[in-house]
């Protein structure tokens, strides 16, 4: 028995000297000793080989889109009041401010030729529009068009060797999808949010004139305007534009364009300096069963025409107050956002399929559409 106990010890002891000198010369082996200062050893993970990526990490769409996400600095300068050098108004009134104003957002490249997308209300009424990329490189922006109805913006920078996001199809996105926020929020520096997809379509929300907003619960705060919504491929899927907040914070709801609209928005302002959209002059409601009992209507679907605009290009091609509009280029229509998006795509001048019910009776008419009147600006 002693003879089984003396071997036993002798063994264990052979084991832990084993043991201390593999820590000592090889911890690799049994995963990596650190000491610290107060001699107590704690093993890490063996290091992962240069470059190997985690699994579920989302490095290389932030790698390959966060290049071409740039930061915004505007400056506005002040409205300086006729009687500020009064003595007797600076009595009353204080020293007013002549800081110039200053504003942040961000903005995408989306060509080598240097042209960035951005929101309109990032850089409207700026006097000077300063684009700061992500390698720290600086460059004064030119305005080559903006598209209020949208809130999107096309600049210009003067630099070589631009680093270009690749657009992606937002019309194959679903609700779950997993996105990326790439932006400057807060002026802190460029920041990316994840998040999912959690709405497509949104509309309504009185933001835009026209609206068919990506929802997404990605982190997008003030700063965060006129960047990059991107897939996990880091494919561009739109351009985040607002938040929904009470505090000015991030509440888990914010909206991006998507890309098919800004691209739009883009090859009109480059070709032709402005975005060109289609009108017919009508006035649309939805269909509600009030109106469809009003009116004698049995359809569920659609757009009712309550008013149309004299000599306007829908009264001239027949349409007239009580029809149901339901398609457009053979495309249906289910809500008014989606008839006015529809008509604002189509070519003026050019003749366009109209699908409507006319007293429960399907009719079929071509409409010439006009040119979409601007906005009228409100005097200040």
């Amino acid at each position: 028995m002693k003879r089984f106990w003396l071997l036993f010890s002798q063994v264990v002891t052979v084991l832990l000297a084993v043991y201390f000198v593999v820590l000592t010369l090889k911890p690799d082996w049994l995963g990596k000793a650190v000491s610290l200062s107060a001699g107590v050893a704690l093993l890490e993970a063996p290091a992962s080989p240069p470059g190997a990526v985690p699994a579920g990490s989302f490095r290389g769409a932030a790698q390959k889109a966060s290049a071409a996400v740039v930061s915004i600095s505007t400056s506005k300068a002040p409205k300086n009041n006729p009687n500020s050098n009064d003595p007797w108004f600076r009595f009353f009134f204080g020293d007013q401010d002549n800081e110039p104003q200053v504003g942040l957002g961000s903005g995408v490249i989306v060509s080598p030729n240097g042209y960035v997308l951005t929101n309109n209300h990032v850089i409207d009424g700026a006097d000077e529009i300063e684009v700061i990329l992500n390698d720290n490189r600086q460059a004064r922006a030119k305005v080559i068009g903006t598209d209020p109805d949208s809130d999107l913006a096309v600049l210009k920078i003067e630099l070589e060797r631009l680093p270009v996001i690749v657009l992606g199809n937002a019309d194959n996105i679903q609700v779950g999808d997993q996105v990326l926020a790439i932006g400057n929020p807060f002026g802190v520096g460029q920041t990316v949010t994840s998040g999912i997809v959690s709405a497509l379509g949104r509309n309504q929300l009185g933001i835009n004139t026209f609206e068919n907003f990506i929802q997404t619960d990605a982190a997008i705060n003030p700063g965060n305007s006129g960047g990059a919504l991107v897939d996990t491929n880091g494919n561009l899927l739109g351009i985040n534009t607002a938040i929904y907040s009470r505090s000015g914070g991030n509440m888990g709801i914010g909206f991006a364009i998507p890309v098919s609209t800004a691209k739009q928005v883009l090859e009109s302002i480059v070709k032709e300096g402005q975005v060109t959209r289609g009108w017919i002059g009508v006035e649309p409601s939805e269909l509600s069963p009030e109106l469809a009992e009003t009116f004698g209507i049995k359809a569920s679907q659609g757009v009712i025409i309550t008013g149309v605009l004299q000599n306007g290009p829908a009264a001239q091609s027949g349409i007239r107050p009580g029809d149901v509009i339901t398609g457009v280029a053979g495309k249906p229509v289910h809500n008014v956002s989606e008839l006015l998006s529809s008509v604002a795509a189509l070519k003026p001048g050019t003749p366009s399929k109209f699908s409507l019910l006319r007293q429960n009776n399907p009719v079929e008419l071509d409409v010439v559409p006009g040119v979409r009147p601007k906005p009228r600006r409100v005097q200040q």
